[in-house]
């Protein structure tokens, strides 16, 4: 029997995935593109994407959704979807399964269109990357509120670094639990868990869907804080149906 990866992180900020830190947005860059174009181009790139998802997702990842009946009966508006990240390339394709059959946008950070291939395509399967700029962040701004009040889902991993097959939930900030708070639309999260298979190494992987949550308080930011916790106990909660670890984390100087 194999001795199981160990991955050692300094901080719940550790990146395993580093390429293209340094990469920045153009600054003609267009967060929604209307031309013609671009619109034939990403509905044929979003299908085919969808169709790989469902062969990736199923037969490679051994993906089992379980509660999605609660985001679907979201009809005529959009809503936020919370989840932890722990698929580089999964995380792609899991919320839109769950979510179909409404199109899926997704926020990403600008270092990913820096990869290759995929990173050329990212803007038609609905890539809304973050804008280190005033003006970047005011234009994507705008974006999540246009994609939200066309009546389509917005997916965010507030986690912000993938890590690879990890059981746990690492802690995040309140911060983009504002944009539901001020458009006043509905909260959900997504927990991927991962269990022992019968045959092979890898293991299976369970996502779970739960809310709506809805937000307590008086300001924006009690509202925005009480919607991080009620995701975040949630996730924590259902974190506990894994049971199995492919890969094991450590903080650096653990076995010392």
């Amino acid at each position: 029997m194999s001795e199981k990866k160990i991955r050692y992180y300094e901080n719940y900020e550790t990146d395993f995935f580093e390429n293209g830190d340094s990469y920045r947005l153009p600054d003609d860059y267009k967060w929604v593109r209307k031309d013609f174009l671009s619109r034939i181009l990403s509905a044929i790139i979003y299908t085919a994407a969808l169709i790989f998802s469902n062969i990736y997702c199923r037969l490679f990842l051994h993906l089992k959704i379980v509660g999605a009946k609660k985001v679907r009966k979201v009809k005529k508006t959009g809503f936020f979807f919370y989840g932890n990240h722990t698929q580089p390339v999964g995380d792609v394709f899991n919320p839109a399964l769950a979510c179909f059959p409404k199109r899926i946008y997704t926020v990403v950070g600008a270092a990913n269109f820096a990869l290759p291939v995929i990173g050329k395509i990212l803007p038609f399967l609905g890539a809304l990357p973050i804008s280190d700029t005033l003006h970047g962040m005011k234009e994507f701004n705008k974006a999540v509120e246009h994609r939200i009040k066309e009546g389509h889902p917005v997916i965010i991993y507030p986690e912000a670094h993938v890590w690879e097959y990890y059981t746990g939930i690492r802690p995040f900030s309140p911060s983009s639990f504002k944009f539901p708070v001020k458009l006043d639309v509905p909260v959900f999260c997504f927990t991927v868990t991962y269990q022992k298979r019968r045959l092979g190494k890898k293991p299976k992987a369970t996502l779970y869907v739960d809310g709506p949550f809805l937000p307590e308080g008086e300001t924006v930011k009690e509202k925005a804080q009480t919607l991080r916790n009620a995701v975040y106990d949630t996730m924590k909660e259902r974190s506990k149906a894994s049971t199995y670890s492919y890969i094991i984390y450590k903080q650096k100087d653990e076995d010392r």
